[in-house]
């Protein structure tokens, strides 16, 4: 299995130009986001607990088990983007929004800006290369949050 820094190493190989490095910033969590939107939009018919229980919160689960096999502190920084996002979503939902449709428009735009940036690198996304870098992308971004407050991977 590869490491973290591996992974991250990898994928930032075909990440060098500012300009693609910029459209990720705002696409990469754009895609996370609207990805736990589509699966906060299946509630699992699970009687007798006091929450709402969806597919977002089962698929955040194991994303977190990944990440923590990666590397504990991003698994934790990942938790916190995981549960605002759960959040936000519920947000949404009380504000009447119909959760696929609001998660498909950012879904969409987003991989637009993606393949824009990708244009504009010349360098195919890493997903084609193996779909793991789906999810190491976020945690790519993370990592450069946890460099500039100085928080190890």
């Amino acid at each position: 299995m590869k490491t973290i820094h591996q992974w991250l190493d990898e994928y930032g190989s075909s990440h060098r130009n500012h300009t693609n490095k910029l459209i990720h910033w705002i696409c990469v969590p754009a895609i996370f986001f609207s990805i736990v939107g589509f699966l906060y939009a299946i509630v699992l018919p699970i009687n007798g607990l006091p929450v709402v229980l969806t597919a977002a919160h089962i698929a955040l689960l194991l994303l977190i088990i990944y990440y923590a096999r990666l590397s504990a502190s991003l698994s934790g920084g990942m938790l916190i983007i995981g549960v605002l996002c759960l959040w936000c979503w519920h947000l949404i939902s009380v504000a009447g929004l119909v959760i696929w449709q609001t998660a498909l428009v950012i879904f969409v735009l987003a991989w637009i800006g993606q393949f824009i940036g990708h244009k504009i690198e010349g360098a195919k996304p890493s997903f084609f290369k193996d779909l793991q870098f789906l999810l190491i992308g976020p945690a790519w971004l993370m990592s450069f949050i946890y460099r500039k407050a100085g928080i190890p991977l």
